[in-house]
């Protein structure tokens, strides 16, 4: 199933997506961590009975508009793309043959930066001027816990959602830390739905990005470094995770950093992300 979070008439609700016939379905929960949480409880009462809205009659907002703690991101976790980072000059203090890293880079972005499908991004040329896009695959908890070994790892997930993780590479280079370059408001992207995890083969899905229409990223899930259970056994490690807590998995390569010179976005650029069977997600800079 497909669950979105939608404003309709001056209220923000949760809905099951029917996005073959392009509607949505208000369902009783009071927003995407209640649903989730209480997931159990609500899914028999779902059904498809023609009866919502159609998605063009709505705003679709990010899933989880307001995630209750900072996002975590995974950095460099595509080979091809540790490689264009670490030549690409905008990586501090890289180490040529040492792309690759032993143990999972893992950074946060704060919830303040979240934003929906459709949602303008703010280029903030004020503070940077070397925005870039990264496409990820994205883990949505449903079930918390402490220390969870990799082999249960995907009974605690709940659904996959596709964030993009907007950086500015300055701001990365230069501060020599990824947060300030990765948290500027607007900066998550993020949706457009969440899809359960039983409906998705996470170890297989084919990521893309344009930017106006290019084919930028084009790469699968099976190329991760650190794969999914590897990454919730090792953020999970003495850290509790919780219900709707957020992961994202890593970009592959094709950002515009990779490229001489880099392309990076500026005002007036569209950029729109798919992963198998999560959607679409596409976002204008200004």
């Amino acid at each position: 199933m497909k669950f979105g979070t939608f404003r309709h008439a001056g209220r923000t609700l949760v809905g099951v997506v029917d996005s073959a016939a392009e509607r949505i379905h208000p369902v009783d929960a009071i927003d995407m961590v209640d649903l989730i949480r209480r997931f159990d409880e609500i899914s028999p009462g779902i059904h498809l009975n023609g009866s919502g809205m159609n998605l063009s009659e709505v705003e679709l907002l990010a899933p989880i508009p307001h995630p209750r703690r900072n996002i975590f991101c995974v950095g460099k976790n595509y080979r091809d793309h540790a490689r264009e980072f670490a030549s690409s000059g905008y990586e501090a203090g890289a180490v040529k043959g040492a792309e690759i890293d032993d143990y999972p880079a893992v950074f946060t972005k704060p919830a303040t930066c979240v934003v929906g499908p459709g949602a303008t991004v703010d280029t903030h040329p004020k503070v940077t001027s070397a925005v870039d896009y990264e496409v990820e695959l994205t883990i949505v908890i449903g079930k918390g816990g402490r220390d969870i070994a990799r082999a249960d790892a995907f009974d605690h997930i709940w659904g996959y959602t596709i964030i993009n993780d907007v950086t500015a590479r300055d701001r990365q280079k230069n501060h020599r830390q990824w947060f300030l370059g990765k948290s500027l408001d607007t900066f998550c992207p993020m949706g457009p739905w969440i899809t359960t995890a039983d409906e998705v083969d996470a170890e297989n899905l084919q990521v893309r990005t344009w930017v106006n229409g290019e084919l930028r990223q084009d790469a699968n899930t099976r190329d991760l470094i650190f794969d999914i259970p590897g990454l919730i056994e090792t953020i999970s490690a003495g850290t509790t995770l919780e219900p709707g807590d957020l992961i994202a998995t890593g970009t592959p390569a094709g950002v515009g950093l990779g490229f001489s010179p880099p392309k990076f976005l500026k005002p007036g650029d569209n950029v729109t992300m798919s992963i198998t069977g999560l959607g679409t997600l596409s976002n204008p800079f200004a």
